[in-house]
């Protein structure tokens, strides 16, 4: 594999190649941007780039997983170098051969079963990255450092190649062709499947209506149309389906009549791959039985019967040997820093080194007392005033000190020792949780260097920035010049150690709070003396420190053991590291030090620079101390630094691992061996066994062992045991993997402020299995786990930190990582970057890993990357990854020495501010405790549920509105049986009475009608039908009209001539494409003789862009009535009896149902006639209305009750609020409006556009006092949280808490409940979800967990009643129970109109009798929404109690999943509250895959942030697993005029392909 010489980058100087390398290390650490570097890397190349013109290609095809380690020595390139330390040089402390071979025979026994995951969907823009650039040659500049710059010629070639390899990649793009896909898609219909599929589509496709069959893509909104805004009033068309079928018929979809959707769909191919990868079976199986009880049981995991149990005895503690008193050691640290500053003076204690890794000061014995001296003076007297001072002894002091400063870092630690004030070392300030630990120990004062005061950052007049949650502090410059010195007879006080406090060594959990442990003096001697014997140290030896020297080792040997022994210390800051990795070698040879102190990452970043260095020597060495030695992944990183470096003369034995913890200090090291002795053994233990806690020699499978090496005995004088990680400190068997607790004098002593905390680390009695004390020693608790093997060495296997316990088994963070980066991760993973933690979601822990991906790897490589590394997990620890996430180099937290900040990491996933740039969700294969699912049990015949309400003692769930029958009415009602009566009554009667008065968007009045004015214009436009449209009586003519009053003199201008008018929304002039099909639909349903309309609309309908949408030859006839001839009928037409119909009323329900029903004049007599007695509308009264009028309840007040209570109606176009937020309010403040009506869509415009210029309003002098009702019409579940938002809001212009009120109307019947003027507030209840699932009401508390408020939904309608049913048994249901309701009353609509007027399907929604019971006579409408009566202890107007109607929701919407009945609003609420970039959600199934749609108003980079917080909220609130998550703009999600979302037609979109989403995730 040797380069050809001359060839590759070892042409280049050895200057250029350090000034890339550092320029590389520049970018990693994010000091300059990825366009910089480029630019300063091609800057650097330029003079050298003709020579790597001929090149031989075969060196591009290098494999680039090859491990850098000793294997490396026969490619003398250094581009080699630049290679591996840019892939995975960071965390190379994880790399290990034989576990990268694991890994890879794991991978390929995968291989075998090849799977087809289903890729996510990304919209390019989202991502800079784009894989199609991979066919283009890069320029050698932008080319990746570590390709070596020789890309030029192998760039086409190795396109070639990719391509030819893609395509039997293992992602195996052409995934079962599109035959199987339509094959699967055609036969996996949605719906519930009762009764013929497809019919109502085949008839329609008989009536040549081609256009339809393809849902208009909704998005389309011409550029005219701001993107952002969404479409508010499209109502679509249904996909070619029309409402005649039966509610519960199958509503055939797409994919059915597979004339919808191109059936070879992108987007269903993928779902039909994830559904294929889902069936493979889980491990472990679900048992379906069903348990049917309020509380959902979850499944608890069984303990696996062949999972490995311990079998070795109770171990007993295990004892180091004694701590050897030597004669000279001092009374205390303190001691040792006199006597040494004294006689020894000019003997080097401490030498720095400047950037370059050259020393630059030496600090001698001598200078180091005299400085501390002068220090501890200076704080204790210089301070503050004599009487005053501000630090006394014991107080606690901040030392922030950088990194590249030993020198004045020891100078500040030794002289607040000598002050006996307690020194706190903490990392560059800043951090939130720093300042949490200043705060708990309350520190008021902070020492640092000029230099480092200077980089803080200021306030405008120069003062230091009071950094977010840390205390006011004092700032202190320790540098020489600021210190006094101290009088000749001033002396510090050194007493013998005793248990006074030290020092306190920050330490951060795994949640990612700082904490301080305290150090007594007596313990930081001892741990001294205890060190110096284990690492047999003698006076004046050298020993090098790449540590970092405020905390852990590095402060242990290269601060304090260091001045016990007089020692010579030289600290290798990490700084240096970066630029020389070589330079703690160079100073061992230099300097012939008999002692280093590393970590695995040293050896590492020595290892890959070596060669630049063949002439350094280690001999001199006696012991390599490898502090991260406890790492079980350290062992490979020794071997491979031994069989390099043995050549350079290190001696094996003198590799020394040891174990630290913050709490109990050096809990192990191995001791320098004796040349010639042989090595200690090492453990290969089984991945299997130690996921349980046990020890057991890995001997079946050599793909998941785990080889550790020891970390030498026990410290001297100290005692250790080990006991179980959670619960009691129990001791462990001997085979078994506890937490080590160590007893001795050198350990920490508390937590510093935190008494609650201490007691279980530092105080920790050991029990036996019986519970009972195992002597009365306190032992520390070290934080790390292991277990003492043969010949009492201490074996490490992982920390407490990194433990990760799923379904009960022990899985290791840092295992996981090695895992990872064994699979080939140098393509993907930036610098190695991987960080794995844990989150608990639904009962159990979730395993997440997220690693920092090259900014030069492809979607594919990335992609495939991850799916391997799933792979390579759930083979090798047997558990399953929940999340996996790749985000851009360089955007993890960090710590300060640049590692990953893993809680932080966390808190942004939880948080969802990581901004992943690749996501994969596995929640299929983790969740494993889900509820069972429910199966229904069979019928219960209606005999029993009779005599089980009459046993209940429950009354039957029914109420009623008030009698119309015995409620006196002026004689209008007798008189007149025909609203076109009473119109021409109230013409003659009162000509000049305002009915109707129309606003714009300023709130003028812009057209008005008196009773005369409406009168004589619906008499023209009569006439108008019979001259131009020559039609008969009983003819169907649609109205095609803007909201106004040319629509309700068009109205009545039909009933005057006979003919039966079908209002109508017209098309949006910039958007026919989805709006002018509907209106088609109608007119070809309806068999409309002719349409009535404006000039402008008609010019529209006519139009070139019209045509390009519908067939516009085919109109009916079409009249204008703009210019009407004054002419009248000479006489108007009169219905023969009241059945005769009066309109047809259509609207496309939230399913995507077109639904048309019948209106006779009996039924919109009765209902205009309940409404004027509900809302008392006389004549002299006047109300506001906000809603469009084409439908249900909102036309009925536009069009029909002013004429026929009289009452003036002010008419505001709801499309006029959008270029006039505060055109409602400011018309029923100034026209002091008592009832008011609107739609949930004006509602949420006027909370989301107006909600924070309250102040606004009220200097408008806008007043809402005078509201009496303010009414949401609608025909859903009240939405309570946008009621109650509405009423807090505008609480302050003096809108009354009682005002708000919804109405419930259905198809069926569009008015049956209206809250009105009389009887009780509306009521709320709680009602828990879980059992709602189950189709069961159970009323809890407020606060209880999963509950959902629900509200009344107004008053029943005098002469309505709703009775409770049963839908599948058609029997009544008890009070409180859920069922559906069903409606009598006389405006009942009289049935649907169909094409075929099939009267047995309306039948059953129009006419249908109960099963049984008392109400059996009577005919009754099914509404098709759920809900309940339930019995309150308020009174109604007629002096009963009052029984309150609740609306749960449509059972059309309602989706089947698990067994169990899911309201998608449920979900929707749950999901938008999760992330504040979520701006709407909607959730349908397709093939019992659960999708959700969320809306993203952030930018786009927070996209892949929502799919793990949608997929834990829905797994936390409702049980159920989401199989897609598609993220799309703002305005996607269809909505109706009434403000609903349209589900299905979101759902035909994404099926067809049409949403252009910012990303799709397939959960696996």
């Amino acid at each position: 594999m040797a380069e050809p010489a001359g060839g590759g980058a070892c042409s280049l100087p050895r200057e250029i190649r350090e000034q890339l390398a550092e320029l590389e290390l520049e970018l990693s650490e994010g000091d300059i941007t990825q366009k910089g570097y480029e630019k300063k890397r091609a800057k650097l190349l330029a003079p050298y780039i003709p020579q790597t013109h001929g090149v031989d290609p075969a060196l591009q095809k290098e494999p680039r997983n090859q491990t850098p380690a000793p294997a490396a020595t026969s490619a003398p390139s250094s581009s080699k170098y630049h290679r591996a330390r840019s892939g995975g040089a960071r965390d190379e402390r994880y790399r290990s051969d034989i576990h990268t071979e694991a890994v890879q025979a794991a991978l390929a026994k995968h291989k075998e079963q090849k799977m087809a995951l289903p890729m996510p969907t990304k919209r390019r823009s989202t991502f800079v990255q784009s894989p199609a650039d991979a066919c283009t040659p890069p320029d050698t500049s932008s080319a990746s450092e570590d390709e070596g710059s020789l890309r030029r010629q192998a760039a086409l070639s190795a396109a070639l190649h990719q391509s030819l390899q893609n395509a039997e990649s293992w992602i195996n793009r052409s995934v079962q062709g599109s035959s199987t896909s339509s094959s699967a898609s055609s036969t996996l219909s949605h719906g519930e499947g009762k009764g013929t599929s497809g019919t109502l589509a085949d008839v329609f496709a008989s009536t040549r209506i081609e256009n339809f069959s393809v849902p208009p893509d909704v998005t389309a909104t011409t550029s005219s149309s701001s993107s952002s805004a969404r479409p508010a009033t499209i109502d679509l068309p249904p996909s070619g389906i029309v409402k005649g079928t039966h509610k519960g018929s199958n509503r055939s979809s797409l994919m059915d009549t597979a004339d919808g959707v191109p059936v070879s769909s992108r987007v269903s191919t993928k779902i039909q791959q994830l559904l294929n990868t889902l069936k493979r079976p889980k491990r472990p199986p679900l048992k379906e039985f069903f348990v049917d009880d309020f509380e959902e049981i979850v499944e608890v995991p069984q303990p696996d019967p062949n999972q490995p149990k311990p079998e070795g005895r109770q171990m007993t503690p295990v004892k180091g040997e004694p701590l050897g008193v030597v004669c000279n050691w001092p009374p205390a640290l303190e001691a040792a820093l006199q006597r040494w500053g004294t006689t020894q003076a000019k003997c080097p204690c401490l030498t720095a080194l400047d950037v370059t890794g050259k020393p630059v000061y030496t600090l001698t014995y001598g200078k180091l007392w005299s400085r501390s001296l002068k220090l501890a003076y200076t704080l204790l007297n210089k301070l503050g005033t004599k009487n005053e001072p501000v630090l006394k002894p014991g107080d606690r002091v901040a030392l922030v000190y950088p990194n590249n400063d030993p020198v004045m870092f020891m100078v500040a630690f030794y002289g607040c020792l000598l002050a006996e004030v307690i020194p706190v070392p903490i990392e560059d300030a800043g951090g939130q949780q720093i300042g949490f630990l200043l705060g708990s120990c309350g520190i008021t004062l902070a020492l640092t260097t000029e230099v480092c005061l200077k980089g803080l950052p200021k306030t405008q007049n120069g003062e230091i920035v009071q950094f977010k949650g840390w205390p006011r502090l004092k700032w202190v410059v320790t540098d020489s010049k600021y210190l006094s010195k101290s009088p000749k007879d001033w002396q510090p006080n050194i007493s013998t150690a005793g248990t006074e406090p030290a020092y306190i060594e920050y330490k951060t959990s795994k949640e990612g709070s700082v904490m301080g442990v305290t150090v007594s003096r007596i313990a930081m001697l001892s741990h001294c003396q205890a060190l110096s014997q284990a690492c047999n140290y003698s006076e004046g030896e050298t020993i090098v420190n790449v540590l970092d020297f405020k905390k852990d080792a590095g402060l242990w040997h290269g601060m304090l053991t260091n001045v016990m022994n007089k020692l010579h210390t030289l600290s290798v800051p990490y700084s240096v590291m970066k630029t020389c990795p070589l330079s703690w070698v160079q100073r061992v040879h230099t300097h012939k030090a008999k002692v280093a102190l590393v970590k695995c990452r040293d050896l590492h970043w020595a290892m890959m620079a070596h060669r630049d260095q063949r002439d350094v020597s280690l001999s001199s060495l006696r012991m390599l101390i490898v502090t991260d030695g406890a790492n079980p992944w350290s062992v490979s990183s020794c071997d491979a630094f031994l069989s390099l470096f043995q050549s350079h003369g290190l001696k094996p034995e003198a590799i020394c691992p040891c174990a630290t913890s913050p709490e109990a200090m050096t809990v192990a090291i191995r001791r320098p061996g004796v040349p010639g002795a042989p090595l200690p053994g090492r453990a290969i233990l089984s991945m299997n066994g130690l996921s349980y806690g046990v020890i057991r020699v890995n001997t079946e499978d050599k793909n998941s062992a785990l080889t550790v090496q020891d970390v030498g005995h026990v410290m001297p004088g100290g005692m250790m045991c080990i006991v179980k990680p959670d619960g009691s400190p129990q001791l462990c068997k001997t085979d078994e993997i506890g937490e080590i607790c160590v007893s001795s004098k050198t350990g920490g002593m508390m937590y510093y402020g935190l008494a609650g905390v201490t007691k279980n680390t530092f105080e920790v009695i050991p029990v036996n299995s019986a519970g009972s004390p195992v002597g009365d020693l306190p032992f520390v608790r070290s934080g790390l786990l292991g277990f003492v093997g043969p010949g009492s060495l201490v074996f490490v296997v992982g920390k407490m930190d990194g433990l990760l316990t799923v379904s009960g088994r022990r899985h290791n963070a840092d295992d996981i990582v090695a895992t990872g980066l064994a699979v080939e991760s140098i393509k993907t993973v930036y610098r190695g970057r991987i960080a794995v933690f844990s989150v608990s979601v639904f009962y159990d822990e979730r395993i997440v890993v997220v690693a920092e991906q090259r900014p030069d790897a492809s979607e594919e490589d990335s992609f495939q990357w991850m799916s391997r590394v799933l792979q390579a997990i759930d083979s090798i620890h047997q558990v399953g990854v929940y999340c996996l996430a790749l985000v851009p180099a360089n955007t993890l937290p960090k710590t300060p020495l640049g590692g990953i900040h893993i809680s932080q990491t966390k808190q942004h996933f939880l948080e969802g501010s990581l901004h992943p740039c690749n996501i994969l969700m596995c929640p299929h294969t983790c969740v494993t405790n889900l509820p069972k699912p429910r199966q229904k049990q069979p019928g219960v015949g209606p005999a029993s549920v009779m005599v089980g309400n009459l046993v209940a003692g429950k009354r039957i769930a029914q109420a009623a509105g008030r009698d119309l029958g015995q409620i006196e009415d002026n004689d209008l009602v007798r008189k007149h049986q025909f609203l076109t009566e009473v119109l021409q009554w109230r013409a003659q009667a009162t000509p000049d009475h305002m009915l109707f008065l129309l606003l714009n968007a300023k709130g003028t009045p812009v057209c008005t009608a008196t009773c005369l004015q409406l009168h004589r214009r619906a008499e023209r436009i009569a006439s108008v039908l019979y001259d131009k449209g020559h039609l008969n009586a009983g003819d169907n003519v649609v109205l095609l009209y803007p909201p106004g009053i040319e629509l309700i003199a068009a109205f009545y201008g039909c009933l005057y001539a006979g003919c039966i008018p079908v209002t109508v929304r017209p098309p949006h002039a910039q958007n026919l494409t989805a709006t002018l099909p509907t209106v088609r639909m109608i007119v070809d349903v309806s068999k409309a003789a002719c349409i009535l309309t404006t000039q402008t609309l008609m010019r529209l309908l006519k139009s070139r862009e019209a045509a390009a949408a519908v067939d516009v030859k085919t109109w009916p006839t079409i009249i204008d009535t703009d210019d009407l001839p004054r002419k009248r009928l000479p006489q108007l037409y009169k219905p023969p009896t009241p059945e005769m119909l009066a309109y047809l009323d259509f609207s496309v329900s939230t399913t995507g149902m077109l639904t048309g029903v019948k209106m006779s004049h009996a039924a919109v007599n009765a209902l205009c006639r309940a409404i004027k007695l509900q809302c008392e509308l006389y004549s002299s009264r006047q109300i506001a209305i906000c809603l469009d009028p084409y439908c249900g309840l909102g036309f009925t007040l536009w069009c029909l009750c002013s004429v026929y209570s009289g009452h003036q109606s002010i008419l505001i176009p709801p499309m006029e609020l959008e270029s006039n937020l505060f055109l409602w309010l400011s018309t029923v403040s100034q026209y002091k409006i008592r009832d008011t009506f609107c739609s949930y869509s004006v509602m949420e415009l006027c909370t989301k556009g107006l909600g924070n210029q309250v102040e606004i309003l009220k200097a408008r002098g806008i007043n809402l006092s005078c509201v009496r009702t303010c009414v949401v019409v609608a025909e859903e579940r009240p939405r309570i949280s946008l009621t109650q938002s509405f009423s807090k809001l505008f609480k302050d212009i003096g809108l009354s808490s009682r005002a708000v009120s919804t109405t419930f109307g259905s198809r069926v019947n569009v008015a049956i409940c209206l809250q009105g003027t009389s009887g009780p507030d509306p009521t709320t209840v709680y009602v828990d979800l879980k059992s709602l699932r189950h189709d069961r009401v159970r009323l809890v508390e407020r606060g209880a967990p999963q509950s959902l408020l629900l509200s009344e939904s107004g008053k029943i309608l005098p002469g309505v009643k709703v009775i409770i049913v049963n839908p599948e048994t058609k029997g009544p249901v008890g009070d409180s129970h859920l069922g559906e309701i069903w409606v009598n009353s006389p405006h009942t609509a009289s049935g649907y109109y169909t094409i075929y007027d099939n009267e047995s399907l309306q039948a059953d929604h129009f006419n249908t009798r109960l099963s049984f019971g008392d109400a059996a006579q009577t005919l009754w409408a099914r509404t098709g929404y759920l809900g309940f009566v339930r019995r309150t202890e308020l009174t109604a107007a007629s002096g009963d109690r009052h029984d309150a109607l609740y609306v749960v929701g449509a059972l059309d919407e309602t989706l089947e999943l698990r067994g169990l009945r899911y309201h998608p609003i449920d979900i929707e609420t749950s999901v938008s509250r999760t992330h504040r970039s979520i701006a709407e959600c909607a959730v349908f199934t397709w093939t019992n895959l659960l999708v959700v749609v969320v809306e993203l108003c952030g930018c786009e980079q927070e996209a892949l942030d929502l799919v793990p917080l949608v997929t834990n909220v829905v797994l936390e609130e409702h049980y159920l697993i989401v199989g897609v998550v598609v993220v799309v703009d703002p305005g996607v999600i269809p909505i109706n005029s009434r403000g609903e979302k349209q589900r299905m037609h979101l759902r035909d979109s994404f099926l067809a392909d049409q949403l252009d989403p910012i990303y799709v995730a397939y959960n696996m």
